[in-house]
C-alpha cells in the first residue's frame, strides 16, 4: 500500500523554488521526535480530538463494532472515548461528526492522480524553478515500482523532483530512480550509532552506506541534520558529521541546519499515544550560528538554518 497524508501546494521549504510535497505515509524510523507521527506507521489510522468533542453521540451510533462509547459528563462536557483495539478503520464516524474532530489519516492515490494533481501547479514550477518533493513518512519505503513510475512520469513531463529521506531503505531503490531525481533531501540525525538507535529507534549503518553509494554517482545532495541539542547539538556531533562527509568526499550542495521544534505534539493524543521528547530542548540562536560558522571554517558553502 502507498498511502498519502497531505498534498502541501506551494511549498518553499522542501527543495527549490515553489513546490508540490507529496507526504508518503509509513517510515522504517521511529524518531521520538517525529512532528509528523501520522506518517510513521503505514496503516490508516484515525485521528480524533477529543478535547474539541462536543459530545453528540453520532460517532458512538454509527461505529459498526462498539468503539466508540460515550463518558459521562465532567466539567468539560462530554466526551467519546475510542477503543483502538476494536477500530477498523472504517470512516463512518468521521462521516458523522459534524464537527470535523475526526479525521481518516491515509488515502491511496494511483500513480495518474498524483500526477494529474502535481501538474496543476507546474506553471508555478517554471517560473519559480520549483517542482515536486516526495516526503514522508518515508517515500523510500514505499513500493519501489510505483515510485519508480511516479517519478519517470514527472521527469517526462519536465518536472523537477527531490526526494526527502531519511536513508533507510534498500539501495536498489534509490538506484532505480536515480536518472529521474534532481535532488536529494538527505537525513543525518546522528554519527554516533547507539545515539541513534537510542533516539531513532535504529542503527544508522544502511543510512550511511547509502548516502555514500548516492554520493559516488554524482547525484545533488542536500544534507539536512534535524537538531536536537540532547541528541546532535553540539560541536563534537556536528564534527562527527563533517568529519564522515570529508571522509567520503561528500561534497553537498546545501546543509540545512532544522532546529527542533515541539509543533508537531499535539498530534500524539489525536493518535492515542504518548510524546516521548517532552525533555528535548533545541539549541540557542547563537549556538545554530556558531554551528553554521563551525560547517563554514571546515569549508562546507550553502549552510542554512532551517528550511
Amino acid at each position: 500500500m502507498n498511502s498519502v497524508t497531505n498534498i502541501q501546494k506551494y511549498s518553499i521549504h522542501d527543495g527549490d523554488g515553489i513546490r508540490t510535497t507529496v507526504f508518503f505515509k509509513g517510515c522504517p524510523l521511529k524518531c521520538v521526535w517525529c512532528h509528523n507521527p501520522e506518517t510513521q506507521r503505514f496503516e490508516k489510522e484515525l485521528q480524533v480530538d477529543i478535547p474539541k468533542c462536543t459530545g453528540c453521540g453520532r460517532c458512538e451510533a454509527v461505529c459498526p463494532t462498539g468503539a466508540i462509547t460515550m463518558l459521562e459528563p465532567t466539567a468539560e462536557g462530554r466526551k467519546s472515548q475510542l477503543d483502538r483495539s476494536k477500530c477498523i478503520k472504517c470512516g463512518k464516524c468521521v462521516d458523522a461528526c459534524l464537527g470535523n474532530y475526526r479525521v481518516l489519516v491515509g488515502r491511496e492515490y494511483s500513480v495518474d492522480e498524483l500526477v494529474k494533481i502535481c501538474l496543476q501547479d507546474q506553471m508555478f514550477y517554471e517560473q519559480s524553478g520549483g517542482g515536486v518533493t516526495l516526503s514522508g513518512g518515508e517515500v523510500m519505503a514505499m513500493d519501489s515500482n510505483y515510485i519508480r513510475q511516479l517519478v519517470k512520469r514527472l521527469y517526462r513531463e519536465g518536472v523537477d523532483v527531490a526526494i526527502d529521506t531519511c536513508g533507510q531503505a534498500p539501495y536498489s531503490n534509490f538506484e532505480a530512480i536515480l536518472p529521474y531525481v534532481h535532488t536529494w533531501l538527505y537525513d543525518i540525525k546522528a554519527i554516533d550509532n547507539e545515539k541513534h538507535k537510542r533516539y531513532i529507534g535504529t542503527g544508522n549503518e544502511l543510512i550511511l552506506d547509502n548516502l555514500k553509494k548516492i554520493a559516488k554517482t554524482g547525484a545533488r545532495i542536500f544534507i539536512r541534520i534535524p537538531t536536537v541539542k540532547e541528541v546532535n547539538g553540539d560541536t563534537e556531533s556536528m564534527a562527527a558529521v563533517i568529519d564522515f562527509l570529508k571522509e567520503n568526499d561528500i561534497r553537498p550542495a546545501q546543509v540545512n541546519l532544522l532546529p527542533y521544534h515541539s509543533t508537531g505534539s499535539h498530534k500524539y493524543g489525536k493518535l492515542g499515544r504518548a510524546y516521548e521528547a517532552e525533555e528535548l530542548t533545541a539549541p540557542s540562536d547563537e549556538e545554530m550560528q556558531s554551528f553554521v560558522e563551525q560547517w563554514e571554517k571546515a569549508g562546507f558553502t550553502n549552510i542554512k538554518i532551517g528550511g
